[in-house]
C-alpha cells in the first residue's frame, strides 16, 4: 500500500516540478504577486490620503483676525482677494486649497458673546475641495488652528495634554484586530486558488489525454490511486498557500499605509505552528473536494467551471470572521468543513486561539478528507465517471 501510494505521488511531484512554468506561477507568482500589488496599492492610498511633508497650504481668508496670523501652524494666509474670487481658484485648483469666510468684526462678536443668551454664534465659513487631498489636509490644518484658537480665548479644562500614554490598544492588539479580519479570507482564497490550479489537470486533464486509464489497469487498488493523487495536490497546493501567506504578511503593513502597531513579529512559534496545522488539513480537504468536482468533469475547461460555485461558497464562508453574529458560540461548530478553518485562523491571528477547537478543526477535516477519498476511490472504479470524454 505504501509503495503504491508514493509511486503516484512521485509520479505527480514529477510532473509538476519538471514543468518550471508550472512551478513557477503555482508557486512563487502568487506570493511575488500579492508582495507587489499590496505594496503599490498601500503607496496609492497613502499618496490619496496625504499630502507631502512640506506641503503648505494656501488659505484664502475674508475678514481674517490678527490673532490667527500669530498662531502656530505651517500655513500661508492670502487675505487680499475676495471670497468668490478665492473659491473659483479653489474649484479649479489654482493654487487655492482652502477658502475662510469670517464675520466682519468677528473678534468683537466673540468676546462680546453670551452662550445663555440663546443667539447663534458667530460662524466661520471655511470652504474646500473634499476631492483633493491637499485641500482636505488644508481643511483639517484650519479645523485645529480654529481650535486651538478656540481654547486660548475660554480654556475651561484640557484633554489629553499629559505625558500620556492614552491610547491602551497594544501592538498585539492592533496586529490581532487588523490581521483577524483580513488574513482568514485572503489565506482561503490563496489555498483554493493554488488547489484549483493543480487538482483539475490532475484528474480532469489525465482523463481528457486518456492516461488515467492506463493507471487503472495497473495492478493498483483504486484506494491507493486515490490518496496517492490527494496527498500528493494537497502538498503542492499548501507551497501554493505558503508562498500566498509569506507575500501577504510581509506585504500587509505596506498597505496598511505603514499604521503604527500593524507589525506580523508579535506571532509566536506557536501561533505559526498552529497555523500551519489549520492550513494543511484544510489543503486537504480543499484537494479532495476539487479533485471529485474534476473527476466528473469531461475535461480541464469543464472541471474549472464546475469548481467556481465552490470557490463563491469558500468566500462566503470567510467573510463570517468579519461578522460577530457568525462566529462560532461552542466547539461542535468547529466540525462544519471550512467554516472552522476559518474562524480557528481567525482566533489565531486575534491571539485567542481555543486549542480544542483547532484539534477538532484539524481532526474533522482529516476524517472529511478520508470520506472524500473513498468517494474518489469509487469515481475511480465507476467506468461511467472515468471514461466520460
Amino acid at each position: 500500500m505504501k509503495s503504491n501510494i508514493i509511486t503516484i505521488m512521485k509520479k505527480e511531484f514529477a510532473r509538476f516540478f519538471k514543468d518550471r512554468r508550472m512551478v513557477f506561477t503555482t508557486i512563487f507568482m502568487p506570493g511575488i504577486l500579492i508582495y507587489v500589488m499590496y505594496t503599490f496599492m498601500g503607496q496609492g492610498m497613502s499618496a490619496l490620503y496625504s499630502s507631502d511633508e512640506d506641503f503648505i497650504p494656501q488659505i484664502y481668508a475674508e475678514n481674517l483676525p490678527d490673532a490667527l496670523l500669530d498662531m502656530e501652524g505651517p500655513v500661508a494666509f492670502v487675505t487680499d482677494t475676495s471670497a468668490e474670487e478665492a473659491k473659483i481658484l479653489l474649484e479649479e485648483e489654482m493654487g487655492c486649497h482652502l477658502v475662510a469666510v469670517f464675520p466682519e468684526g468677528f473678534e468683537e462678536a466673540v468676546a462680546s458673546y453670551d452662550l445663555s443668551s440663546g443667539t447663534k454664534a458667530p460662524q466661520v465659513e471655511l470652504y474646500y475641495k473634499s476631492t483633493s487631498t491637499d485641500s482636505s489636509t488644508a481643511y483639517n490644518m484650519m479645523q485645529e488652528i480654529l481650535a486651538s484658537y478656540e481654547n486660548s480665548m475660554v480654556n475651561k479644562f484640557d484633554v489629553n495634554q499629559g505625558e500620556g500614554p492614552y491610547d491602551l490598544a497594544s501592538q498585539q492588539d492592533m496586529a490581532g484586530m487588523v490581521f483577524s479580519m483580513m488574513l482568514p479570507l485572503l489565506m482561503m482564497v490563496f489555498l483554493f486558488s493554488g488547489c484549483m490550479a493543480i487538482a483539475p489537470e490532475s484528474i480532469a486533464g489525465e482523463k481528457e489525454r486518456g492516461t488515467i486509464a492506463t493507471l487503472l489497469v495497473t495492478p493498483m487498488k483504486r484506494g491507493h490511486l486515490a490518496l496517492g493523487k490527494i496527498l500528493s495536490l494537497s502538498a503542492i497546493g499548501l507551497l501554493s498557500g505558503l508562498s500566498s501567506f509569506i507575500g501577504t504578511m510581509l506585504s500587509l503593513p505596506k498597505l496598511m499605509g505603514g499604521q503604527e502597531g500593524v507589525d506580523a513579529g508579535v506571532y509566536q512559534a506557536g501561533d505559526y505552528l498552529l497555523l500551519l496545522a489549520i492550513i494543511l488539513s484544510t489543503a486537504l480537504l480543499l484537494i479532495s473536494l476539487i479533485s471529485i468536482i474534476s473527476a466528473f468533469a469531461k475535461n480541464v475547461k469543464e472541471a474549472t467551471s464546475w469548481v467556481t460555485p465552490l470557490m463563491i461558497v469558500v468566500v462566503v464562508i470567510s467573510i463570517t470572521t468579519m461578522i460577530d453574529s457568525f462566529k462560532a458560540s461552542s466547539n461542535v461548530m468547529y466540525l462544519i468543513p471550512l467554516y472552522n478553518s476559518v474562524q480557528c485562523m481567525n482566533g489565531v491571528f486575534s491571539f485567542a486561539p481555543n486549542v480544542m477547537a483547532v484539534i477538532l478543526t484539524v481532526v474533522s477535516n482529516l476524517v472529511y478528507t478520508g470520506a472524500c477519498a473513498s468517494i474518489l476511490t469509487k469515481m475511480f472504479g465507476n467506468e461511467r465517471v472515468i471514461f466520460s470524454r
